[in-house]
């Protein structure tokens, strides 16, 4: 039977998220409508879902975009393939890219104009990822694993640069930038990791709350990278770890003899889900609910001109 539910801090909702969520809000105010949004603005079901209600339609190709529509690129960023077919149809747009994504972007334009390659740790497919190689027409190579590191052919090592996707696996990128580190002694590594603030801050939560549990339940959708590694987080402490896209996928035999339930949310899952959890937690018998002290975020990020009030 659990006894206690203990909320990890921070939680949820991250300032690029707020930021992409609010961009689409404000845009849809603004002009009417439909708004269009080039893939999902952030990995979680239940606010794209909520935004499609309000006129949002995400799309993944911009062919499905009318001729004069406006147009938000997600907060995982865009390739320049992608904004120069954008700005070429001449829709009215507005980036939603997160900003601490933006500037690797900008980081990779500076470093390749100065004769650099670049290897960057993140995941195929990822539309992170995408839109960051997709910076370069070439001269950028993707590592997932420390395997990877092998494989990986640049045309010179003098000037060699690493990357990171922003939602990684603090330790696993720490692993993988060491084995790039051992091949090539002279790679540049960015001068502030590239990995966000709010990415680093709930993981370390997680750390702090698994041992204080009996079981891990993450608030996130399978979509999200960042939601996935705070599940493997509290699942590499050994502990009992499961994510969830909101209360209904809650199964009773994960608690069954876990008296403390330790309760996270992917920094795209909206606080209003975690509040459902618990309630789906307290119905199934939980008495108690405990928040743990955590780093403070106060981070806030600027919206693009053309929608500030």
């Amino acid at each position: 039977m659990t006894q206690e539910i203990l909320l990890a801090e921070p939680r949820g909702f991250c300032a690029g998220v707020d930021r992409a969520i609010e961009i689409v809000e404000r845009a849809l105010a603004k002009f009417g409508a439909p708004i269009y949004v080039r893939h999902e603005i952030v990995h979680n079901t239940y606010v794209v879902n909520d935004l499609k209600a309000k006129g949002a339609i995400f799309i993944e190709t911009l062919d499905a975009v009318p001729a004069g529509a406006t147009l938000v690129f997600s907060a995982h960023g865009v390739s320049r393939a992608v904004q120069r077919e954008a700005t070429a149809r001449g829709f009215q747009i507005f980036d939603a890219t997160c900003p601490l994504v933006a500037k690797v972007h900008v980081e990779v334009a500076k470093l390749h104009r100065q004769g650099f390659e670049f290897i960057m740790i993140g995941h195929k497919g990822h539309p992170e990822v995408e839109g960051t190689m997709g910076q370069l027409d070439s001269g950028i190579h993707l590592v997932e694993s420390v395997a990877d590191v092998a494989q990986v052919r640049p045309s010179q090592t003098e000037k060699l640069a690493v990357v990171t996707q922003t939602t990684l696996s603090v330790d696993d990128a720490a692993d993988i930038t060491a084995a790039i580190k051992l091949r090539f002694p002279k790679v540049r590594e960015p001068k502030k990791q590239d990995i966000c603030y709010a990415t680093q801050n709930r993981q370390d939560a997680v750390k702090i709350i698994s041992p204080q549990v009996d079981v891990v339940i993450v608030v996130g959708s399978p979509t999200s990278s960042n939601s996935n590694r705070l599940r493997e987080a509290a699942h590499k402490l050994g502990k009992p770890s499961f994510m969830v896209d909101g209360p209904a996928e809650l199964q009773a035999e994960w608690f069954v003899g876990r008296a403390r339930v330790g309760l996270t949310a992917g920094a795209s899952a909206p606080e209003i889900l975690v509040r459902q959890v618990v309630e789906r937690l307290k119905a199934m018998g939980a008495i108690s609910v405990r928040t743990m002290n955590g780093t403070p975020e106060t981070v806030k990020f600027p919206l693009p001109k053309g929608l500030k009030i």
